[in-house]
Protein backbone atom coordinates (compact mmCIF):
# COMPACT_ATOMS: atom_id res chain seq x y z
CA UNK A 1 0.00 0.00 0.00
CA UNK A 2 1.14 3.52 -0.57
CA UNK A 3 1.74 6.14 2.07
CA UNK A 4 -1.34 8.09 0.98
CA UNK A 5 -3.81 5.23 1.45
CA UNK A 6 -5.15 6.61 4.74
CA UNK A 7 -8.77 7.64 4.88
CA UNK A 8 -9.40 11.34 4.25
CA UNK A 9 -9.38 13.43 7.37
CA UNK A 10 -7.13 11.10 9.35
CA UNK A 11 -3.91 12.63 10.64
CA UNK A 12 -0.63 10.91 9.84
CA UNK A 13 0.39 8.39 12.46
CA UNK A 14 3.80 10.01 12.91
CA UNK A 15 2.48 13.48 13.76
CA UNK A 16 3.84 14.63 17.12
CA UNK A 17 1.51 15.70 19.85
CA UNK A 18 -2.12 14.96 20.64
CA UNK A 19 -4.32 13.50 17.94
CA UNK A 20 -7.94 14.57 17.35
CA UNK A 21 -10.64 12.19 18.54
CA UNK A 22 -12.77 10.89 15.66
CA UNK A 23 -16.50 11.59 15.60
CA UNK A 24 -18.99 8.99 14.37
CA UNK A 25 -19.73 9.45 10.63
CA UNK A 26 -17.09 12.21 10.41
CA UNK A 27 -13.78 10.66 11.46
CA UNK A 28 -11.36 13.52 11.92
CA UNK A 29 -12.66 15.60 9.01
CA UNK A 30 -14.10 18.02 11.58
CA UNK A 31 -10.61 19.36 12.37
CA UNK A 32 -10.08 21.15 9.04
CA UNK A 33 -13.59 20.69 7.57
CA UNK A 34 -12.12 18.71 4.70
CA UNK A 35 -12.74 15.28 3.19
CA UNK A 36 -16.41 15.83 2.42
CA UNK A 37 -17.25 17.35 5.81
CA UNK A 38 -20.16 19.40 4.43
CA UNK A 39 -21.65 16.44 2.59
CA UNK A 40 -21.29 14.30 5.69
CA UNK A 41 -23.19 16.89 7.74
CA UNK A 42 -25.96 16.97 5.17
CA UNK A 43 -26.02 13.17 5.12
CA UNK A 44 -26.24 12.94 8.91
CA UNK A 45 -29.00 15.56 9.00
CA UNK A 46 -31.07 13.88 6.30
CA UNK A 47 -30.42 10.39 7.67
CA UNK A 48 -31.34 11.22 11.24
CA UNK A 49 -34.49 13.07 10.18
CA UNK A 50 -35.52 10.22 7.87
CA UNK A 51 -34.91 7.70 10.67
CA UNK A 52 -36.98 9.80 13.09
CA UNK A 53 -39.87 10.03 10.60
CA UNK A 54 -39.71 6.27 9.97
CA UNK A 55 -39.70 5.65 13.73
CA UNK A 56 -42.78 7.85 14.15
CA UNK A 57 -44.60 5.81 11.49
CA UNK A 58 -43.55 2.63 13.26
CA UNK A 59 -44.89 3.93 16.56
CA UNK A 60 -48.11 4.97 14.82
CA UNK A 61 -48.61 1.44 13.54
CA UNK A 62 -47.95 0.08 17.02
CA UNK A 63 -50.53 2.48 18.47
CA UNK A 64 -53.05 1.40 15.82
CA UNK A 65 -52.36 -2.18 16.87
CA UNK A 66 -53.29 -1.22 20.42
CA UNK A 67 -56.52 0.36 19.14
CA UNK A 68 -57.37 -2.76 17.16
CA UNK A 69 -56.76 -4.89 20.25
CA UNK A 70 -59.12 -2.59 22.15
CA UNK A 71 -56.89 -2.49 25.24
CA UNK A 72 -58.55 0.68 26.47
CA UNK A 73 -57.96 4.38 26.44
CA UNK A 74 -55.78 4.45 29.52
CA UNK A 75 -53.18 2.11 27.96
CA UNK A 76 -53.02 4.25 24.83
CA UNK A 77 -52.54 7.38 26.91
CA UNK A 78 -49.78 5.69 28.93
CA UNK A 79 -47.96 4.60 25.76
CA UNK A 80 -48.13 8.10 24.30
CA UNK A 81 -46.98 9.66 27.58
CA UNK A 82 -44.14 7.16 27.97
CA UNK A 83 -42.75 7.73 24.49
CA UNK A 84 -43.17 11.50 24.77
CA UNK A 85 -41.44 11.79 28.13
CA UNK A 86 -38.68 9.35 27.20
CA UNK A 87 -38.10 11.16 23.91
CA UNK A 88 -37.83 14.51 25.67
CA UNK A 89 -35.34 13.12 28.20
CA UNK A 90 -33.36 11.37 25.45
CA UNK A 91 -33.23 14.61 23.44
CA UNK A 92 -31.96 16.56 26.44
CA UNK A 93 -29.36 13.97 27.44
CA UNK A 94 -28.13 13.57 23.87
CA UNK A 95 -27.91 17.34 23.45
CA UNK A 96 -25.99 17.68 26.72
CA UNK A 97 -23.63 14.94 25.56
CA UNK A 98 -22.64 17.13 22.61
CA UNK A 99 -21.57 19.96 24.93
CA UNK A 100 -19.84 18.18 27.84
CA UNK A 101 -18.58 14.79 28.88
CA UNK A 102 -20.88 13.05 31.38
CA UNK A 103 -19.90 13.74 34.98
CA UNK A 104 -21.21 10.38 36.15
CA UNK A 105 -20.79 7.60 33.56
CA UNK A 106 -22.66 5.14 35.78
CA UNK A 107 -25.74 7.38 35.67
CA UNK A 108 -25.48 7.59 31.90
CA UNK A 109 -25.37 3.79 31.75
CA UNK A 110 -28.49 3.58 33.88
CA UNK A 111 -30.29 5.95 31.48
CA UNK A 112 -29.42 3.82 28.45
CA UNK A 113 -32.77 1.98 28.56
CA UNK A 114 -34.72 5.20 28.85
CA UNK A 115 -32.77 6.69 25.95
CA UNK A 116 -33.46 3.63 23.82
CA UNK A 117 -37.20 3.99 24.45
CA UNK A 118 -36.99 7.67 23.54
CA UNK A 119 -34.79 7.06 20.50
CA UNK A 120 -36.82 9.54 18.47
CA UNK A 121 -35.57 12.33 20.75
CA UNK A 122 -31.96 11.23 20.22
CA UNK A 123 -32.45 11.17 16.46
CA UNK A 124 -33.98 14.65 16.52
CA UNK A 125 -31.06 15.91 18.64
CA UNK A 126 -28.66 14.54 16.02
CA UNK A 127 -30.68 16.25 13.29
CA UNK A 128 -30.76 19.65 14.98
CA UNK A 129 -27.09 19.51 16.01
CA UNK A 130 -25.95 18.49 12.53
CA UNK A 131 -27.54 21.67 11.18
CA UNK A 132 -25.12 23.63 13.38
CA UNK A 133 -21.99 21.44 13.36
CA UNK A 134 -20.90 17.83 13.50
CA UNK A 135 -22.52 16.41 16.65
CA UNK A 136 -19.91 16.77 19.40
CA UNK A 137 -17.52 18.89 17.32
CA UNK A 138 -17.42 21.86 19.67
CA UNK A 139 -16.57 19.68 22.68
CA UNK A 140 -13.87 17.74 20.86
CA UNK A 141 -12.42 20.87 19.26
CA UNK A 142 -12.11 22.54 22.68
CA UNK A 143 -10.45 19.44 24.14
CA UNK A 144 -8.13 19.06 21.13
CA UNK A 145 -7.04 22.71 21.11
CA UNK A 146 -6.43 22.63 24.87
CA UNK A 147 -4.31 19.51 24.46
CA UNK A 148 -2.36 21.12 21.58
CA UNK A 149 -1.67 24.25 23.64
CA UNK A 150 -0.51 22.14 26.59
CA UNK A 151 1.69 20.05 24.29
CA UNK A 152 3.27 23.11 22.67
CA UNK A 153 3.88 24.70 26.07
CA UNK A 154 5.58 21.55 27.39
CA UNK A 155 7.58 21.17 24.21
CA UNK A 156 8.79 24.77 24.15
CA UNK A 157 10.08 24.61 27.73
CA UNK A 158 12.15 21.48 27.01
CA UNK A 159 14.08 22.54 23.94
CA UNK A 160 17.73 21.69 23.68
CA UNK A 161 19.98 19.32 25.52
CA UNK A 162 20.07 20.11 29.25
CA UNK A 163 23.49 18.50 29.62
CA UNK A 164 24.97 20.93 27.12
CA UNK A 165 23.86 23.90 29.22
CA UNK A 166 26.07 22.94 32.17
CA UNK A 167 29.10 24.87 31.06
CA UNK A 168 30.00 26.32 34.41
CA UNK A 169 33.58 25.99 35.64
CA UNK A 170 32.68 23.28 38.12
CA UNK A 171 32.71 19.74 36.83
CA UNK A 172 30.81 16.86 38.34
CA UNK A 173 32.96 14.05 39.63
CA UNK A 174 32.81 10.83 37.67
CA UNK A 175 31.44 7.76 39.31
CA UNK A 176 33.53 4.80 39.03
Amino acid sequence: MSENSAAPGTPPATAPGPQPEPIRFFGTTWVDHDGGYGLRRVGVAVGSLAAAVAACFLLRFAYEGLEIAEVGGIVGMLVIAMFSICSAIAFRKTWEGFAARPKDPAREDSLRGLKSIGFIGSLLAYFVRSLIEAPGEKLRRTEYETARVRFEKRRSTRTGNPAARRTSGRKRPKRG
